[in-house]
């Protein structure tokens, strides 16, 4: 065997969306899947930032990272950079059932929820949004010609790669600000487009490396340059693959199942957006007239609505109408993002919550008032704060497993409580 092709890392995205984990050879990839690797609880507790402040469990505890084989990616060796082997990983006790505080099976517990109350599946997939230092910057260039040719290869390239791996790149463009791009991934079902978001992200920072570049998915850049978002587009199938999201006869065109389960996502919005939203600096994007999330509203093809009924197009419209979660970026974990969408749908499921009124335009007070939206919290400690009293959200995750989420989270405010704004979108622009 090549050198370069002989580890394989089991790995897991952490509360703070990084990838970490531990390599081992790739002629035990048999064993180590049927045993796993352990890892301590507070492994999980390592902030985004890369320290541990405060843990629940402190040195006490052990899991088991349980690789996916069908979650593997592999990066063949170029040049002088060696070759990259990963498995995302679900967390099990030592005695092999799932451990409550893991976001991979916190997901799949609800899409197997949503699938066994009501015979139905998500479809969704991760738009994201991220910088490439390697594009030549120029005035005018949004979503152009020029700004597409700067890049110099690298979307080629991230689009050949993504397609290798199995990922389904549908699209990419320039975007509005200088070195700006956005790439979108095919729907796929339950768990995997979670995982696919995760992959996606490890490949582009690993592609630009290896061009000497850096791929930056920070929700605010330094500088003024405008940041990034990840939206999250989804719809929902019955369980023999058909999709049931539209009625033409109903408001908006979303059938009775999707308007419950949109009227849970948008109840318990500004409860969770902690999960979405997740870094000190997120907030700064959702505010009025930055074309993100600032209420929790549902909107006709607005791109300042918290969720976004997108437009219909070609001839099958039943197969591909779909809705936007707006208020995310990608210092989320995706199976938290993805997993309070569920939860929440499912919420909406079961009380049969109404759909309400859709907006069409700017929110005047008159508006706001009427419909009683919830502008959405100014800031992570008050998303923290609203997230810690929800009964719901405890319920669903668990008070072990939330309360792990808010000491993680929280110990990050602490990390950059001394720094100003400027000092933050750099520090969160160098680990995203």
């Amino acid at each position: 065997m090549d050198p370069q092709e002989n580890i394989i890392l089991a790995v897991i995205c952490d509360y703070g969306a990084r990838v970490r984990g531990k390599g081992f050879r790739a002629k035990d990839a048999e064993k180590i899947q049927a045993k796993g690797v352990g890892l301590a609880y507070s492994n999980l507790m390592i902030t985004s930032l890369g320290e541990i402040v405060d843990s629940p469990w402190g040195p006490r505890g052990d899991v088991l990272m349980m690789p996916d084989p069908g979650t593997k990616i592999h990066l063949q060796a170029d040049g002088d950079f060696a070759a990259e082997q990963y498995m995302l990983s679900d967390l099990v006790h030592l005695d092999g059932t799932p451990w409550e505080c893991c976001p991979r099976n916190w997901l799949r517990r609800g899409i197997e929820m949503l699938r066994e109350e009501f015979g139905l599946s998500l479809f969704s997939a991760f738009e994201h949004e991220f910088h490439y230092s390697g594009i030549l910057t120029g005035r005018g260039s949004a979503y152009g010609l020029d700004a597409w040719r700067f890049q110099n290869g690298f979307g080629q390239h991230l689009v050949s790669v993504l397609d290798q791996c199995g990922l389904e790149p549908e699209m990419i463009m320039a975007e509005y600000a200088p070195q700006q791009l956005e790439i979108v991934n095919a729907p796929a079902l339950g768990v995997t487009a979670a995982d696919r978001a995760v992959q996606l992200r490890e490949i582009t920072r690993a592609l630009a490396h290896r061009r000497g570049e850096k791929a930056t998915f920070a929700p605010i850049m330094p500088g003024g340059t405008v940041g990034n978002g990840v939206h999250i587009h989804f719809s929902l199938q019955r369980d023999d693959g058909s999709p049931c999201s539209y009625d033409p006869d109903q408001p908006y065109g979303l059938s009775t199942p999707f308007g419950h389960f949109i009227s849970g996502v948008l109840a318990h919005m500004n409860d969770f957006v902690a999960l979405t939203a997740a870094s000190d600096t997120s907030y700064e994007r959702l505010q009025p007239n930055l074309w993100s999330a600032s209420y929790n509203n549902l909107g006709k093809q607005d791109r300042e609505a918290g969720v976004r009924i997108c437009p219909l197009s070609g001839t099958n419209p039943e197969k591909s109408f779909n809705v936007e979660y707006r208020a995310a970026d990608a210092t989320a974990n995706p199976y938290l993002a993805l997993g309070a969408i569920v939860w929440s749908g499912i919420d909406g499921l079961r009380n049969s919550l109404t759909v309400p009124e859709a907006t069409d335009g700017d929110l005047s007070q008159e508006v706001v008032t009427r419909l009683a939206l919830k502008k959405l919290p100014a800031s992570l400690s008050d998303a923290l704060d609203l997230l810690q009293k929800s009964a719901p959200l405890r319920e669903w995750m668990g008070s072990e497993f939330l309360d792990a989420y808010l000491m993680n989270k929280r110990s990050e405010l602490k990390l950059v409580s001394d720094l100003d704004f400027e000092e933050k979108k750099k520090l969160y622009a160098s680990c995203f």
